[in-house]
């Protein structure tokens, strides 16, 4: 009976990390699920706070699912505002988180954040980092005419938001841990590369990333 916790963590850490889908096809997945938030008509991010955003990471199909503990695993990418304009080359990021509870299966969560400030966006640069201790993070609006002028908002550095089953909505990731993906890093770029040297050097970005970036591009900008 000992075997039977140590067992069943170990099946569920072995179904969480189980991905077969490459890099690429992450990327791509990404890149549609930024296009569908983007283009939502009424239901997607407040424009002003998506032009103040320092930084946009986009995280599909985060699996929770256990037995006895439950987890959260995703892999995604970000990007961060260039100081000359435009967007830099997407990094890799992994989130990972725990909770205590009796779950059984696995659902699948596209997670969308936006990092307002530039406070916010060095914690992102970093190997690793946690939402709510070392970044101060909130449940962001939703709808494109929704005020943005709370204190919560104001003063978050991290927006989270989730998508499942097609409805968009504002969501509590305090507790997450954010770290660097240097394998597909590695995988995009054909080289090892920190996500800070990607997001603050002059990079060029993968040409599988041109529909995530002008995606940005175009629903995105300061003025």
């Amino acid at each position: 009976m000992k075997l039977a916790v140590p067992v069943v963590l170990a099946a569920s850490v072995a179904l969480l990390y189980g991905a077969d889908d490459s890099d690429v096809q992450r990327l791509n997945r990404a890149t549609e699920v930024l296009q569908e938030i983007l283009q939502a008509p009424d239901k997607g991010i407040p424009q002003p706070l998506l032009d103040k955003s320092e930084c946009v990471v986009v995280v599909p199909g985060v699996k929770k699912g256990a037995f006895i503990v439950g987890a959260k695993f995703g892999r995604g990418f970000f990007t961060c505002r260039k100081p000359g304009g435009g967007w830099s080359g997407p990094a890799g990021v992994r989130v990972e988180g725990g909770s205590v509870g009796f779950q059984i299966g696995v659902s699948e969560t596209d997670v969308l954040m936006l990092v307002m400030n530039k406070h916010g966006a060095h914690r992102l640069l970093s190997s690793k980092f946690t939402l709510g201790g070392d970044a101060s993070v909130a449940a962001g609006p939703v709808g494109r005419s929704a005020t943005a002028e709370t204190d919560a908002y104001m003063t978050a550095e991290i927006l989270t938001y989730s998508r499942s089953r097609g409805v968009f909505a504002g969501l509590s990731l305090s507790g997450a841990t954010l770290r660097q993906d240097l394998d597909t890093n590695t995988a995009l770029y054909g080289r090892s590369l920190q996500n800070k040297e990607i997001v603050e050097t002059n990079v060029p970005p993968p040409a599988s990333a041109a529909g995530f970036l002008g995606l940005l591009n175009k629903y995105s900008s300061r003025k």
